[in-house]
């Protein structure tokens, strides 16, 4: 795993390979012109009821077996980044009991078209019972219920059974997946004892939700680390992209105490914050749906820390950095707390100008997310120049997996006011795709970074001037580019001291890297904040 784990590479990995393991026996399904359901069971030797997004997966069996090279096909799952090889069944399921059966229609509720729709032919399909709704997040999770992938003939006339008699694992944190890159476990081997857990609960947090509510991630401790010594060493704290969770932070954890141990990297005390949550990324906004997470983690969290480790607590000892959702948090925090933090290196971030919000004008009149002012398609995924995938089809996929914790609705809950029903007001329609005027301009009050810097700059520029760090690629996957060249335009109207980058030809997916090195740039900023921190310490151990 990349050191850039972001709300986007959540998406590369939920693509689950097409991979092994056909269950035998074919089944069947009446002509494709009539409506079919699929009868999905919970077998008599599950111990208790269940209950979560009963989702079933139907792709063709041609294509899928030729993307397993031969070996047979272990699960069937979307591609956001192809969003229409795959159907996607979904309904609500409110208590399973052992042994019974439920009956999910194939056309009330799918994407990107009903089973009735679907031409003649073999296909796969794939129960999944997502218990804790968290599949639009980062996909089949522990506890998760699984069937076999089951063959599907439409065209006849037998239903197929799907039963749902596999549990999904868990991860162990410190275990290496098998997608990891060569070496990582020893990483994670040689990085674990530097490693501390953060599970704390918040006071402000858990009055805003009335239940315990727990901050977690790690504190990475630098090698030469003492915690006897009088010294004390300058913190970054760095959270993650959409689809990430403290159990993910370890891999770019195991990757910066290496560079740390070779010299390739200052001695710094890390902070691997995980910004996870039921409704997507809270991204540490004070969000009035979310709750105060900003003043959790500057008014709480961090004065914990610093009372726990030898941190240099002064403002030029704390540094931000983050890449996706998790550059928007930290360029967002920086913005938001500029007396707390010495700097903020943001890559990548999420739009910070809604006039660009990966492409659409959010402040146009008659603003539509799907269909630009002539009508076409707005492209949301881009690879090698192609589009891969529209706003439209990306939306459509995640409100039929769910209606909360994808990354579209994660920004309705971090942004959007509380509507009559408790819950977020969308800030558009996900059925026409038109844009709400009142809820956008609530965005821009509370959340248009370029703006409050337009609107507050007078006040902001004694602590912030000079904090502000952006990098992104011009050929950015999600294109994120357009709102970084606003916010430059931003800061340089206000002749802020600022640093906005671009990185030509370089995606969302491999901004960091530099020839063999993968976390080139990730290395270069942590030598830029050493330098705010420690501004003496002699250019020539700079590698």
């Amino acid at each position: 795993m990349e050191f850039q784990v972001t709300f986007r590479l959540r998406l590369a990995l939920i693509v689950l390979a097409l991979g092994l393991g056909v269950a035998a026996g074919a089944y069947a399904l009446a002509p494709t012109t009539a409506h079919r359901s699929f009868t999905v069971t919970l077998p008599t030797s599950a111990t208790a009821p269940v209950s979560g997004r009963l989702l079933v997966f139907v792709t063709d069996a041609k294509t899928a077996r030729a993307a397993a090279k031969g070996g047979e096909v272990a699960s069937v799952d979307t591609n956001p980044f192809s969003p229409k090889d795959a159907t996607v069944i979904a309904r609500d399921v409110g208590r399973l009991e052992p042994g019974q059966a439920i009956v999910v229609d194939g056309d009330t509720e799918a994407f990107p078209q009903g089973l009735s729709q679907l031409p003649a032919g073999d296909y796969l399909a794939q129960a999944v019972l997502d218990t804790d709704h968290s599949y639009d997040y980062n996909g089949r999770g522990a506890g998760d219920l699984l069937s076999k992938v089951v063959p599907v003939t439409l065209g006849n006339a037998a239903v197929p059974a799907l039963v749902l008699d596999a549990v999904q694992p868990g991860r162990d944190p410190w275990t290496a997946s098998a997608k990891a890159p060569p070496g990582m476990q020893d990483m994670l081997t040689a990085a674990r004892p530097h490693a501390t857990a953060i599970d704390f609960q918040s006071p402000a947090l858990t009055g805003f939700w009335g239940r315990p509510t727990l901050m977690k991630g790690w504190v990475l401790t630098p090698p030469d680390y003492d915690a006897k010594s009088s010294k004390t060493w300058p913190v970054v704290y760095y959270t993650h992209g959409f689809g990430a969770t403290a159990a993910t932070l370890t891999a770019p954890l195991a990757t910066v105490w290496q560079a740390m141990q070779k010299g390739q990297m200052p001695p710094m005390i890390w902070v691997f914050l995980d910004e996870s949550s039921p409704t997507g990324t809270h991204e540490f906004a004070d969000s009035v749906n979310n709750g105060p997470w900003g003043q959790a983690l500057t008014a709480e969290l961090i004065p914990y820390l610093e009372k726990s480790y030898r941190m240099d607590a002064r403002v030029n000892g704390r540094f931000l950095n983050g890449h996706s959702s998790g550059g928007w948090a930290t360029l967002w925090l920086q913005v938001h707390y500029p007396k707390i933090f010495g700097g903020t290196w943001s890559t990548s971030p999420d739009p910070s100008d809604f006039h660009d919000f990966t492409g659409v004008d959010l402040y146009a009149p008659n603003a539509n997310m799907y269909r630009k002012a002539d009508g076409t398609a707005t492209p949301l995924v881009r690879d090698k120049g192609q589009v891969i995938a529209t706003f439209e089809t990306f939306a459509k996929l995640e409100q039929t997996i769910n209606a909360y914790g994808g990354q579209l609705a994660s920004f309705d809950w971090v942004f959007s006011p509380r509507g009559a029903d408790g819950r977020p007001v969308p800030m558009f329609d996900r059925a026409t795709g038109n844009v709400d005027p009142a809820v956008v301009a609530y965005w821009r009050d509370h959340f248009d970074i370029a703006y409050r810097l337009k609107r507050d700059w007078p006040t902001l520029k004694s602590d912030l001037d000079g904090k502000i760090h952006v990098y992104v690629g011009t050929a950015d996957t999600f294109y994120l580019d357009g709102a970084a060249h606003r916010l430059k335009d931003t800061l340089d109207a206000l002749h802020a001291t600022s640093s906005v980058q671009f990185i030509e030809g370089r995606t969302h997916f491999d901004l960091y890297v530099e020839g063999d090195d993968r976390q080139a740039l990730l290395k270069k900023i942590a030598w830029q904040m050493y330098a705010v921190a420690r501004p003496n310490a002699a250019p020539e151990n700079h590698p």
